[in-house]
């Protein structure tokens, strides 16, 4: 398929530049992903984009969208990405969002997608445990009924952004008996309740982005259960549909390819070249970089354009996703190579860091890219299964 874009899409990329271009202002000085100036900076930049209907442009007009097409929300997206800004809006938006649309009760919509759509709640994912990331179903956390509520007792892990969440939504087992698919419940749940306890979890780069979560004796409502009872693991799998369909994969590979050729044109060439670029190993694999940024481009326009036919993309994402995600790496270990000692330099305050320590940094944070959100193995299995029709071994 070709995919073209029409004037009236190019007109509104061309505004969603220049809104970015005055309104993303990141932080200064040594801020890095997931410290509080980061944070605010991001959330200030959203509720700009949020009173512009923005953030969930392509949500029906009752839940504060503004009913346009997901075409446009993807140019916002991509455009977005491509330049450094939070595009997605965070969980609450990308994932929370569209899976309340399909299974939450009208009350759970208008208590959260208004308040979502205006950027006024953080989301934080609660899937991920000790000893069950890949088996997700294999959760140990307890939900028990008691009253009118539920009470959870467990620990999760890997909880991107739970330090400035305030919500968080939990998968829980509520039926231990069951089998291990059909014994879990999903809920919304509010991050200030009584008996959550968060923990940071560093990274190598020093960002502060994971953390543990710990419940305690932590009461819920019924009513803030997401779909039915046992069956939460089927609301789950729609929702992470939704996380595996991002274009941003393509876009921020686009600016590394891009900011890398131009180092390369800078820099003398060290076999004999004038420049970089005149070593054949470095121009064709950035040309292959380039090739591969596109066809990712491509993979993340098809599951667009099957969300706008009102289809829930499945084995599509998972191609999105494990493409996009292996691509940064592929990116990162070229970027490395290509500059050299000088990659290790990865403070983005560092004069002498080539590309402001980009593909430095990049090279670090990209090894978990394939492991969180269903590790590349998983993706594999799900395009083979549900994609290919292949038997299950």
């Amino acid at each position: 398929m070709d995919y073209k874009f029409t004037t009236e899409d190019e007109s509104f990329r061309s505004e969603v530049v220049g809104f970015i271009d005055e309104n993303w202002l990141p932080p200064e000085g040594a801020s890095v992903p997931g410290d509080d100036s980061h944070y605010e900076a991001e959330r200030s930049f959203e509720k700009r984009a949020a009173s512009k209907g923005w953030l969930t442009m392509a949500w029906p007009t009752e839940y504060g969208g503004r009913g346009a097409s997901h075409i446009q929300q993807t140019i916002y997206r991509e455009e977005a990405a491509y330049r450094g800004a939070p595009g997605a809006g965070g969980q609450g938006i990308s994932m929370v969002g569209p899976c309340l649309m399909l299974h939450g009760t009208e009350a759970q919509r208008q208590e959260h997608l208004p308040r979502i759509a205006n950027a006024e709640s953080y989301w934080a994912q609660g899937f991920s445990e000790p000893g069950n990331g890949s088996d997700l179903a294999g959760l140990q956390t307890r939900a028990v009924r008691d009253g009118d509520d539920f009470v959870i007792n467990g620990q999760k892990i890997w909880t991107s952004g739970a330090h400035h969440a305030d919500w968080i939504h939990v998968l829980t087992r509520t039926d231990p008996e069951a089998p291990k698919h059909r014994g879990i419940s999903y809920f919304l749940l509010d991050m200030n309740a009584p008996g959550i306890e968060v923990r940071p979890l560093i990274n190598m780069l020093g960002e502060h982005g994971f953390n543990e979560v710990y419940f305690t004796d932590v009461r819920v409502p019924a009513s803030n259960m997401l779909g039915e009872y046992n069956r939460g693991w089927y609301v789950a799998a729609t929702l992470l549909d939704f996380e595996r369909s991002g274009v941003q994969w393509s876009a921020t590979s686009r600016k590394s390819i891009e900011l890398m050729s131009e180092y390369a044109t800078d820099q003398p060439g060290r076999r004999g070249g004038a420049t970089l670029l005149d070593d054949p190993g470095v121009r064709n694999g950035l040309a292959n970089l380039a090739i591969e940024s596109e066809i990712s481009r491509l993979i993340s326009y098809r599951v667009v354009d099957m969300q706008s036919k009102g289809l829930v993309p499945n084995h599509e994402a998972s191609m999105s996703k494990m493409f996009g995600s292996e691509l940064g790496q592929r990116l990162a270990r070229f970027g490395v190579n290509m500059i050299g000692l000088a990659s290790q330099r990865i403070d983005p305050d560092d004069p002498a860091a080539p590309i402001a320590a980009r593909l430095g940094r990049s090279y670090m944070s990209s090894v978990p890219s394939t492991i969180a959100a269903g590790t590349s193995e998983i993706q594999r299995n799900i395009i083979a299964t549900r994609g290919l029709g292949l038997p299950r071994q």
